[in-house]
């Protein structure tokens, strides 16, 4: 099992807490990256939003794929995960900036493809919005190009589509890794799931209990097996709360979970309820932790910790990303107690 990171970009991870000790400025993010690094986590995801989903819409939140370039040049082993939601960029412009961040980094690039449920930042920005299923027929023709143009040689690559049109476009130097960036992704419908079958690398999933992830990818196997490519590797987001005794992480998570929700929050919640096609019912308890975390249950001491992820291990699970408060003194914890014996 590897273990990354998000990236707290928010400032922090909790709607209850509008201070969590964590600067939403990229000094915090590189610390975090760089402690990551040594630690010897797996993996850092930078989220793709504009607002502050977290803290709410008017607070500062750093912008995805800069912070990442920039990351790329002061970290040495580490993974490293853009997600991209292509209403708001252009794949072949797109498929330019991965190659380049991969040779920045030797390799170590990702990249998390996010059709986007966030109706009010995408109209702020864009100033338009697909419905559901043409959200993810634009997502298809976005990895196509991506992939197209980072393995077609000089004679470049071309797509006529219903939403992006290229016509021979060239792209060197490639990316460092062969035959392309990998790509992650996640969805709940039908559509995202046929989608990430077909095109993607790795299916990632919110927090969730191992029967219903054990579903999750029991489904997804099915799915990929119609390509007959190879077999889809999965990640999953977990908030992790690591203490001495049981008792201390009982008494955080009751904390963490004590939600007396912001407008801005409130808003953001229902948004994203009402755009997303979901097959598991949320709670505002649930929403409290960022990407359903806790239900996991990554939440004691070491040993029980140990010993439920190694539950999700026997699944097929391969990758966990996790999310603490605060990350800088997280990280010491985990990265001591639980990543040598996983």
């Amino acid at each position: 099992m590897k273990l990354g990171i998000w990236l707290p970009i928010f400032g922090g991870w909790l709607r209850n807490r509008p201070e969590e000790g964590m600067s939403s400025d990229f000094n915090y993010s590189r610390q975090v990256a760089q402690k990551a690094d040594r630690l010897g986590f797996s993996t850092i995801l930078v989220a793709e939003l504009n607002l502050n989903d977290i803290k709410g819409a008017g607070e500062p939140v750093l912008e995805a794929w800069t912070t990442i370039s920039a990351l790329a040049a002061v970290t040495d082993n580490i993974r490293l995960m853009a997600a991209i939601r292509p209403g708001y960029r252009l794949p072949a412009i797109v498929a330019k900036m991965a190659a380049n961040i991969d040779q920045i980094s030797g390799g170590r690039f990702e990249i998390n493809l996010v059709s986007a449920w966030w109706r009010r930042e995408m109209e702020m920005y864009t100033g338009s919005w697909l419905d559901h299923s043409s959200r993810y027929s634009r997502s298809s023709e976005f990895i196509q190009i991506l992939q197209g143009m980072w393995k077609n040689g000089p004679e470049g690559f071309s797509l006529s589509g219903d939403y992006y049109q290229v016509n021979e476009a060239i792209l060197s130097p490639k990316p460092v890794q062969v035959p392309g960036i990998p790509i992650f992704a996640g969805g709940e419908s039908d559509a995202g799931r046929n989608m990430i079958a077909q095109y993607c690398d790795s299916y990632l999933m919110h927090g969730d209990e191992p029967d219903h992830i054990a579903r999750n990818i029991a489904d997804m196997n099915e799915r990929r097996a119609k390509f007959g490519d190879k077999p889809l590797s999965y990640g999953m987001a977990a908030y992790m709360i690591c203490r001495e005794t049981e008792e201390e992480a009982e008494r955080e998570r009751k904390s963490i979970t004590d939600v007396d929700q912001s407008p801005e929050a409130r808003h953001s919640y229902q948004d994203f309820i009402q755009q997303s096609q979901l097959k598991t019912k949320i709670s505002i308890e649930d929403y409290s932790v960022s990407n359903r975390g806790l239900r996991p249950g990554l939440v004691g001491t070491p040993e029980q910790i140990i010993e439920r992820i190694k539950i999700y291990e026997s699944l097929g699970l391969d990758t966990l990303l996790i999310q603490a408060s605060p990350m800088l003194e997280e990280l010491d914890r985990i990265g001591t107690a639980i990543i040598p014996h996983v």
